[in-house]
């Protein structure tokens, strides 16, 4: 197989295969060498804020000299976002040996008349001979859904377990109340290992607490208060720590983020190298340099001037780039490019932003395949609820345009719904820009 192919293969494996179990895992990982043992892992579940958290953290180890892996998902445009050594996505070579070696192991426990591994466990598997291949020190790993059953938790050492913000989203699988999908999301925790984790949400931290105290882990809460934001512009957010961190009353830092729930991540961060100082060296230095450098795509993202991309798609996705585009508000006028797909509870969205948020304009266009909403029926939500100027184009591209002429010279543009929708949209840019 190509490149191209192995793509296409991975794509069809949910078609013809099942959620197997973390011994099935284990398996798979013992039948390929256990590379996961070349190097140590830094664990990382939770609702949102999972994939910003492990940014931070890479940047933090490369500022301080160390090599790294990054898996996480979902990607936005390519496939091989998902893995990053280095901060850089691999390349399809690297990409297609992982592959041929996972697919031949799939191959051998089809023919043993065993199972084949699911969509993420390959993409999983991957990750993890990419890495030992190449001779990464750390890896920082995202969980795909959940904690407690997802393929990463079949790392059994790794070196601290991070879990951000919990809210409600994938209750069909991870329960209907904050504390179960808590309980789901402490899965990861493993005997013995540091915890460090969002601790905002009273019942979720209980249920931490309670799980780390029975496995006689360490636990360490962060909270909001902790911070106090010394400023909060186009270019980022100061803020300071009010506890002592390494060893020091008031440190203060700077990420590049416009948005205030990112300081939630990056304390995570800190507190987890600070946890971990004994095991990983990194000067504070390093600490302020590596958060100041960190990039993440499609979470508050600023792709051109004036112009941010956000793949919130839940209700507390949402309710916190409200709270970010009402900051902006006061300064600039600001345009809308929005989409969402039909599994998401898109009506109540648009009525949370509309109710809090003046637009300009608005622009809706239609992403997500067959689960997509078409853009008509969006643009008939955002009248009735009020919205004075709503325009529509099914094509991303051409809702772009209509969006950033909107914008003009002297406004924002925020591009928020979806995932998909940020992962077109940068697509769109990189090709005007080639």
């Amino acid at each position: 197989m190509n490149y191209e192919q192995a793509v296409a293969y991975i794509e069809e494996t949910p078609k013809f295969t099942k959620k197997n179990s973390l011994d099935h895992t284990k398996e798979c990982l013992a039948r390929l060498g256990n590379p996961q043992n070349h190097f140590k892992v830094i664990h990382v579940a939770g609702t949102n804020g999972k994939g910003s958290t492990c940014a931070f953290l890479t940047s933090i180890l490369r500022e301080a000299g160390y090599s790294c892996g990054l898996f996480t998902s979902p990607h936005l445009v390519e496939i091989n976002e998902r893995f990053q050594i280095n901060e850089v996505n691999i390349d399809n070579d690297t990409f297609l040996a992982a592959f041929q070696k996972v697919k031949a192991l799939a191959d051998e426990l089809v023919a043993e008349g065993s199972y084949h591994p699911t969509y993420f466990e390959m993409l999983f598997l991957m990750g993890m001979v990419i890495f030992a291949q190449a001779g990464v020190d750390y890896v920082t790993l995202e969980t795909g859904l959940g904690g407690r059953l997802d393929a990463t938790t079949a790392i059994e050492d790794p070196a601290a377990c991070v879990i951000t913000s919990i809210s409600l989203d994938h209750m069909q699988y991870l329960g209907d109340t904050v504390a179960k999908i808590a309980g789901e999301k402490a899965g990861i925790i493993v005997p013995g290992v540091p915890v460090i984790f969002d601790g905002n949400d009273p019942s979720a931290a209980e249920v931490i607490r309670a799980h780390a105290r029975e496995l006689h882990s360490p636990f360490y809460e962060v909270k909001k208060e902790d911070a106090q934001i010394l400023s909060n512009t186009a270019s980022g957010i100061d803020f300071s720590l009010k506890n002592q961190y390494y060893g020091k009353d008031h440190q203060e830092f700077h990420i590049p983020f416009i948005a205030k729930y990112q300081v939630m991540n990056a304390m995570l961060a800190l507190k987890t190298m600070e946890v971990l100082q004994d095991q990983i060296p990194v000067a504070i230095e390093h600490v302020r340099k590596g958060m100041s450098a960190t990039r993440w795509q499609g979470r508050m993202e600023t792709i051109l001037p004036g112009v941010i991309v956000d793949g919130a798609h839940n209700e507390d996705g949402v309710a916190k780039f409200v709270e970010t585009a009402a900051h902006f508000q006061q300064e600039y006028p600001l345009t809308l490019l929005f989409s969402a797909v039909n599994d998401k509870d898109y009506k109540d969205m648009i009525h949370t932003i509309c109710s809090q948020i003046r637009f300009r304009h608005v622009v809706v266009t239609q992403v997500g395949g067959y689960r997509e909403v078409p853009e008509e029926e969006l643009k008939d939500i955002f009248t009735r609820e009020g919205c004075a100027s709503v325009e529509a184009d099914p094509e991303v591209e051409k809702a772009l345009e209509l969006a950033l002429k909107a914008k003009g010279e002297d406004g924002m543009l925020f591009c928020v719904g979806s995932l998909y929708l940020v992962g077109e949209i940068k697509a769109a840019i990189a090709r005007r820009k080639a």
